[in-house]
């Protein structure tokens, strides 16, 4: 996950995230409408909620949008009805993917998913092909910048009920069970240590080493695609591209 997780970084600094700002508002919009829909419009009570409520902020979506979303997923607004799937495929080297999305056209996605792994010399799997490879965990991400104290990081993080505090080089990167991702970051951020993000994510067991620049541009060509549909929410896989290989591809 170390290669993918920091991909999207690279992306990040080189403003792929400014160039689809739109995109990121209306995927981070869909899965606060679906999480107000399944667990009421209370992020207090409702946790997978908050988490993607706090996602929007982080992403500086306006207020008054996010209340919006939330209502369409209560009923109190009209909205569109979108269903949850996940797709699993193979990328090239057999790197295993999890697509999750929203659709409100179940077959529309699936024929546009399949196709994106075809042009792109992967394949689509058959259901629990690939899923059983990753489990869902929660992640923050706090920037070395910040100036936090190893330490206290460690003991904030760990107190509040983290598994693990992984050095990231530039970031730390806090893993947790996925019900407990907001409680820690409050943690963190109630000991004057700020959190870059948080999120709920699927990390995978194992990693497939890509270690030749052709291996990995083919892989993240599948990423970057599947990435860019308006369906997708999240994509996870199981690839780990060495740093100087990671730069190679990025330029």
């Amino acid at each position: 996950m170390s290669g993918h997780s920091k991909w999207a970084t690279i992306k990040h600094k080189k403003g792929a995230a400014d160039k689809a700002r739109g995109k990121l508002f209306a995927k981070v919009l869909k899965q606060v409408e679906v999480a107000a829909r399944q667990g009421g419009g209370d992020a207090n009570s409702n946790p997978t909620l908050r988490t993607f409520v706090q996602k929007c902020r982080d992403a500086s979506v306006p207020v008054d949008t996010i209340d919006r979303a939330i209502k369409r997923g209560t009923g109190e607004l009209e909205g569109v009805q979108y269903e949850q799937i996940t797709y699993e495929g193979y990328a090239p080297n057999g790197v295993a993917m999890l697509v999750d999305c929203l659709t409100d056209n179940r077959n529309r996605s699936a024929a546009e998913i399949k196709n994106i792994f075809t042009r792109n010399n992967g394949s689509l799997a058959e259901p629990g092909a690939v899923a059983w490879q990753f489990h869902r965990r929660g992640i923050i991400v706090v920037d070395k910048v910040a100036g936090a104290d190893e330490d206290d990081l460690m003991l904030a993080a760990l107190e509040a009920g983290a598994d693990d505090v992984d050095d990231q080089g530039d970031t730390w990167q806090i893993t947790t069970p996925p019900g407990d991702v907001m409680a820690v970051r409050d943690a963190l951020e109630a000991a004057g240590i700020p959190a870059a993000s948080a999120d709920l994510t699927m990390l995978p067991q194992n990693s497939v080493p890509l270690t030749t620049e052709g291996d990995a541009r083919a892989v993240l060509k599948v990423l970057d695609a599947l990435e860019e549909h308006d369906d997708v929410q999240a994509v996870y896989a199981n690839f780990d591209i060495p740093d100087a290989v990671l730069q190679s591809v990025s330029v």
